[in-house]
């Protein structure tokens, strides 16, 4: 059977026809048989294991668990080696039989029997073509002839099965989720990061330095000189050696060696020099960090085993930055859409005004249109007053008033609203264009926008009449972003007519304001966009200092020889800018009127999720003092595009958000080819029709980016063309089209910023889903990518703005409901209209973020419960990295024995969380036990503590450098002193310091390290500024390393390497091992938390018929107000799952798709099993052995050890260092400070009435102090003599706290003199 994969005949007598498919032009797949016929009248047979989910380990599915002949024969299917990658077997049936499957699903899914296609029928011979159209045709003849019944058989085929045909819809199958997958991998979860730096670093920074205002360089002195930049490219990553050597840096070296991951930028250049033209390549100007995983990056598509061996985790995400050793990350932010217009109400005057912020190449500006007291006024920065809106439209050339009232429309309550505003020319006496630009320019800031150099880094500093600054300040700074050519303004004037329009009807209560909190009129700035505007700015300012140095040697008239630029370029001005910003975190750019702190965080590295959870965080740029509800609300528009769950508690809540996990964040696309596409399908241009064309009944405005591209007479069929266009991979797959009835507008965008995600397309005609099952094998078996899919118009991305004219059914369910109804209107012969479905959801599972989806049915969870374990799971102490250990980061928390969970959901498949867990399946048991499990406490057993539940890692890394010094010296590090100077020999408690130190100076690794220990014992020179030459003995001083910490500490590791700057670092890793103890806090993932309240033996533990003790009890308290049930159904499935030997899923909303296991199910499961199906069990008293009186629900949950433990928090003291100003001990527990007695503490004590105790805990214990008070004159004097008086015989001695005496002193520097009048008690 040469070519052909050999068939498995099986006992019961189904053949495995596994196929390879064939190499041809056209992806083609093998036709399955088709499965056997059932009649109508046939009842099914009843469920065997309903409720279960699919995706189950090999084996498990068959229908007889008990047959061991057909296990055998299917491990021998599965170990074939010519069967790897085919589909599962005929006859094997996922899970439950096809009967029982739509018996659960109780949808009878109708519909004719759609034809065959060729594309997929082209692999059939003849013959057995011919076959499937005989036995299609009795199957629908067989329809025919059953009449009604058989209408709710479907078609025939088995639906839902394995065996489901390649053209079913894929809703049937009820495994959508398996396509997250692949779209994660084009777009998803870090790729929104890498794909806006990939553009910056490709697209964008090309050209910035080739825009008309950077591109060349000339002097104010030699009319002949030039420098052109022709090209631009980022180079290799690599390391800048103090030795002018460059090696290749890897993301790990820098880390380690504390460097800076980046790669040099390089220019090709044009320049004059002397008389000649020079051109020369590959001129350094500066170095760019790079981006973990981006293109530039080494590690970008590497394999596992090439990754291992750079010593990088698998599963690390990147889209992050390594700045001098440290990971940085640029957090998203949240900003208002730039050129659109935003019409909002002002809370203080009540004024209807639109605001427009412009945002180009060249400026950043904000404006303003609004209505006072009935009057339309222009506002702007570079305007010292408000301009009449009539006087502006006369400054750019709309001198007749018809033309004004037409642009903005000639309907007779618009120009009644604005007759009161056509008023205002005549009442300054302007009529023409020249006498508003008069009047404009004479109301112009002093120093405007045009005339302050900010139009570029050379800008015109010739001076301008009134008029021509009001004419270049109309044309390049107010509403810059519509483009004015040659000063031709009338583009500009039907924007400002469209903006009055809109404020005219929301006046007339005709139009609704906008919602500045509504999602589609945001955008978030990713990584790239920051860096673009930073780039620029320091390119800029780059291109400046260049021609500085060249204007200075070029003004030498006399020079020796011809000026080379090259020589006087700089690379570390660009270089220092980039990495300051990255690692500071502040954004100050001047040129953009920047000033944003907080940009950029350090990674968070406390476990894999915290680092994932980070990377889609989402910024606000609102105050977070601020108590409003608005923008921390949670918006519909948000649906499917933020996770609802993820945001923190306190101030910053609902203002900090997280990316739901398919949401995608859009990059910057050209608009020329969509404009062309307009143009083709009708768009007419606007600046050719008048305003009351513009504004006729039928026409509809086209915006492209904010800015009118003309007016279309069939808006609907110009948005069903350009979908079409889109979905057949024209245009871009993220362009977005929205059609808006209120504004007579359709809006289409491509801009960057904006928030998408992924749906099916639901078919027209058929109203079944397009995803079929043959894309998701196709998928499966690699031969069809996702953007197969979205160019053959099956699957496509919706921003938030065209949610608005989708219909999106969330369940197939859903959709049949639609068709039946219709298919009863239809019968009856009514022709209602129907709302048709356009889209469906992927999963609703989507809905919820990375962090989220840890949660297992979280669904079934009270809302802030979700929103608890999502600030939990990120502190959740598991394994961070698989590299974790050779890391040296600052600090490290590991578990020593992490598990998978047993009970997991479909978001921990897509984020390999299997593989790097951060938690325990603990088998816990809900009662009530020995009173310290009140509030939350649990309770845990001391075996399973002895077996390693709960134990950690902690390491910390301590870090020394050996520097050298100007003067030619430099440190030193040498071995522990000789113990003859110490008076106690070896014995002596000084020498002892030294004991874990080797010759070379460094403690050995695997010593012990206590409080005082010496780590690294280095010298450091006495004098450093004198030359090392004029010294006779260079003198060293102690400046050693020594540990600092109550609980002791191993030597894990220790590492010597060296740093750009040639400064040897010494990096050394302590490491503690911590079992759990009282005051530990754990959680489960349902926002359960509690501290562990007491240990206890196992022999006194309790322990259920089979002789198992729990390892940890909770009480049952803890359930009824937190309404935590999906807790309870993780617990239930769990221990299903452990006696079934698979793990559990329980995704959101899962019950429906075959993603979760369903209460039922796991019933049945404990049933076979021989257990209680409530999951209770009996038990029996560890002290005396008498069982309970109650049944125990007990089971396996997934507990994680959070990384607050009391080790790091546990503080007391009786003496120790004082504040050297006040003498009060001083604060906090890093330097050992006292506990406070505060004001709130104070008050209790004076309320009860203690004073004794408040003298002692304020004044004995703190800081008593004895004064002398003269009692004549009142002031505190030195002892016995009173210096105001002269005489030492009226001094009296008085104790008072430190702090009093120095506010004393303090007051008597301002010149305020303060008396103390003493009396006898």
């Amino acid at each position: 059977m040469a070519g052909k994969a050999k068939a498995l005949k099986l006992e019961d007598g189904h053949l495995a026809q596994p196929a390879t498919p064939k190499l041809a032009s056209k992806v083609t797949f093998p036709r399955r048989k088709l499965p056997p016929l059932r009649r109508a009248t046939e009842t099914p047979s009843p469920p065997k294991l309903a409720g279960y989910v699919r995706a189950t380990p090999p084996g498990h599915s068959l229908q007889t668990h008990d047959n061991a002949a057909r296990y055998s024969h299917w491990t021998k299917y599965r170990a074939h080696p010519s069967l790897q990658g085919t589909f599962p077997v005929e006859g094997f049936d996922h899970v439950l039989g096809n009967d029982d499957i739509r018996q659960v699903d109780s949808i009878p899914i109708g519909g004719r029997i759609p034809p065959l296609d060729g594309e997929y029928t082209a692999d059939l011979e003849p013959e057995e073509e011919e076959a499937l159209k005989a036995e299609l045709a009795q199957r629908r003849a067989l329809l025919v002839q059953d009449g009604e019944e058989a209408a709710n058989v479907s078609d025939g085929r088995e639906y839902g099965a394995s065996r489901t045909p390649l053209d079913a819809p894929i809703g049937s199958l009820r495994e959508k989720w398996r396509v997250l997958p692949h779209f994660l991998k084009l777009r998803g979860l870090m790729r929104q990061h890498i794909d806006s730096y990939d553009h910056f670093v490709n697209v964008e920074m090309r050209q910035i330095v080739q825009s008309p205002s950077a591109c060349e360089i000339r002097s104010d002195y030699d009319p002949k000189f030039y420098l052109r930049y022709t090209d631009c490219w980022v180079g290799e990553p690599s390391i800048d050696e103090d030795s002018y050597a460059t090696t290749q840096a890897t993301p790990f070296q820098c880390r380690l060696r504390d460097c800076t991951y980046s790669a040099p930028i390089y220019v090709n250049v044009r320049y004059t020099r002397g008389r000649q033209i020079v051109v020369k390549k590959k001129v350094m100007i500066g170095r760019m960090p790079i981006m973990l995983r981006s293109s530039k990056c080494l590690l970008r598509d590497k394999s596992e085993r090439e990754l291992a061996q750079m010593k990088e985790c698998p599963y690390d995400p990147g889209g992050y930055f390594i700045i001098k050793g440290v990971e940085k990350v640029i957090l998203i932010q949240e900003q208002l859409s730039k050129n659109r217009v935003i019409i909002e109400e002002d809370s203080k005057t009540g004024c209807v005004s639109a605001s427009i912020t412009s945002s180009t190449r060249e400026r950043k500006s904000k404006a303003y249109i609004f209505i006072k007291n009935g009057r339309l006024f222009l506002k702007h920065n570079s305007l010292a007053e408000d301009v009449p809106i009539c006087v502006a439209m006369k400054a750019m050339g709309v001198e007749s008033d018809l033309e004004f009232v037409q642009s903005v429309g000639s309907e007779p309550e618009v120009v009644d609203a604005l007759a009161l505003s056509l008023e205002e020319p005549s009442k300054l006496g302007i009529s023409t264009q020249r006498q508003a630009l008069k009047y404009i320019g004479n109301k112009m800031r002093a120093k405007s926008a045009l005339n302050s150099g900010k139009g570029g880094a050379y800008g015109s500093t010739r001076k301008l009449s009134p008029e021509d600054e009001a004419r270049e300040v109309f044309a390049n700074v107010v509403l810059s972003h519509v483009p004015v050519v040659n000063f031709d303004f009338h583009a500009k004037t039907i924007y400002i007519g469209h903006i009055v329009r809109r404020l005219v009807m929301v006046q007339l209560g005709k139009s609704s304001l906008d919602d500045k909190d509504y999602y589609g009129n945001k955008r978030l700035e990713l990584a790239g966009s920051l860096l673009s505007l930073l780039f620029e700015d320091l390119f800029k300012h780059f291109n400046s200092d260049l021609k500085k140095a060249t204007d200075m040697v070029l003004s030498k008239p006399n020079r020796a020889q011809a000026f080379d630029v090259i020589k006087t370029i700089r690379s570390d001005s660009i270089a220092y800018g980039m990495m300051s910003a990255i690692s500071s975190g502040n954004w100050v750019l001047k040129r953009f009127r920047m000033d944003r702190a907080g940009v950029t965080q350090v990674l968070s590295r406390l476990s894999y999720i915290s680092a994932l959870g980070m990377m889609t965080r989402v910024n606000s740029q609102f105050e977070k003092t601020r108590k409003v509800s608005g923008p921390r609300s949670l918006q519909p528009s948000q649906w499917g595009m933020l996770c609802p769950a993820d945001t923190p508690e306190g101030e910053a809540c609902g203002l900090v958000k997280n990316l739901a996990l398919l949401a995608h964040i859009t990059t910057d696309e050209e608009s020329e080819p969509i404009e062309r596409l307009c143009r083709d399908l009708g768009v007419e241009d606007v600046t050719l029709l008048s305003g009351h064309e513009i504004h006729s009944r039928n026409a509809f405005l086209v915006l492209l980016n904010g800015l009118i591209l003309g007016v279309h007479t069939r808006p609907l069929w110009l948005v069903k063309s350009l979908r079409s266009l889109r979905r057949k991979g024209q245009m871009g797959e993220f362009v977005s089209l929205y059609l808006h009835d209120g504004q007579k507008a359709v809006h289409i965008a491509t801009d960057g910023g904006r928030v998408c995600r992924p749906l099916i397309i639901i078919d027209e005609k058929t109203s079944l889903p397009r995803l079929k099952q043959v894309h998701v094998e196709g998928l499966a078996l690699g031969t069809i990518h996702i953007r197969d899919l979205l160019r053959q118009g099956v699957v496509e991305y919706v921003d938030v703005n065209e949610e608005n004219n989708c219909l999106i059914a969330v369940t197939e369910r859903e959709l049949e409901v639609r068709r039946n109804a219709l298919r009863k209107e239809l019968k009856r012969g009514e022709t209602k209209e129907w709302m048709a479905y356009t889209h469906l959801e992927i999963d609703p599972m989507t809905l919820l973020g990375v962090v989220a989806g840890l949660i297992p049915n979280p669904h079934h969870n009270q809302s802030p419960r979700n929103t608890y374990q999502s600030a939990m799971g990120k502190q959740a102490i598991g394994t961070v990295a698989i590299n974790q250990y050779a890391r040296f980061d600052g600090l490290l928390y590991t578990m020593v024995y992490p598990h998978k969970p047993m009970v997991k959901t479909r978001s921990l498949d897509i984020i390999n969380f299997d593989n790097i867990p951060a938690g325990q399946n603990a088998c816990i048991a809900v009662m009530s036990y020995s009173g310290y499990d009140i509030e939350d406490a649990v309770v845990l057993n001391k075996a399973s503590i002895d077996r390693g539940f709960g134990r950690c890692m902690v390491l910390k890394k301590s870090q020394a450098s050996v520097r050298r010094y100007q003067n030619g010296t430099m440190d030193r590090t040498c071995g522990a002193p000789d113990p003859s100077a110490f008076p106690g020999g070896e014995e002596d408690a000084r020498y002892a310091r030294y004991r874990a130190v080797d010759k070379d100076g460094l403690c050995l690794v695997g010593e012990l390290m206590e409080n005082g220990t010496i780590m690294v014992n280095k010298e450091s020179p006495s004098d450093t500024s004198t030359p090392v030459e004029r010294l006779a003995q260079v003198s060293y001083k102690y400046s050693g390393m020594s540990y600092r910490s109550s609980a002791p500490s191993y030597v894990d590791r220790v590492l010597i390497s060296s740093n750009e700057n040639e400064n040897f670092l010494i990096k050394v890793m302590l490491r503690q091992v911590r079992r759990p103890e009282l005051g530990d806090k754990f959680a489960s993932r349902h926002g359960q938390k509690g501290v562990c309240g007491l240990i206890v033996p196992q022999v006194d533990m309790p322990f259920n018929e089979m002789g198992f003790p729990p390892d940890l009890i909770m009480n049952p308290h803890g359930f009824p107000s937190r309404m935590t049930v999906g807790k309870l159904i993780e617990l239930l499935v769990g221990k299903a799952g452990v006696f079934e030997g698979r793990q559990a899923y329980a995704s959101a909303f899962g019950e429906e798709f075959g993603s979760t296991d369903t209460v039922q199910s796991a019933e049945i499961a404990m049933i076979r099993n021989g257990l209680n199906y409530t999951g209770k069990d009996i038990f029996y008293s560890g002290v005396n052995g008498a069982p309970l009186d109650a049944y125990i629900f007990s089971g396996p949950v997934f507990y994680q050890k959070l990384k607050h433990m009391v080790l790091d928090k546990m503080h007391a003291r009786s003496r120790g260092p004082r504040a050297v100003l006040t003498r009060q001990p001083t604060e906090g527990r890093s330097r050992d400070g006292g506990l406070r007695l505060g004001e709130m503490e104070r008050d209790c004590l004076i309320a009860y009435g203690a004073s004794n105790l408040i003298m002692e805990r304020l004044m004995h214990s703190s800081d008593a102090f004895s004064a002398s008070v003269c009692l004549t004159c009142g002031l505190l004097q030195y002892q016995n003599w009173c210096q105001f008086c002269r005489s030492g015989e009226k001094v009296a001695e008085l104790k008072l706290p430190y702090a009093c005496k120095l506010l004393f002193q303090e007051l008597q520097a301002m010149n305020v003199l303060p008396r103390l009048r003493l009396k006898d008690v």
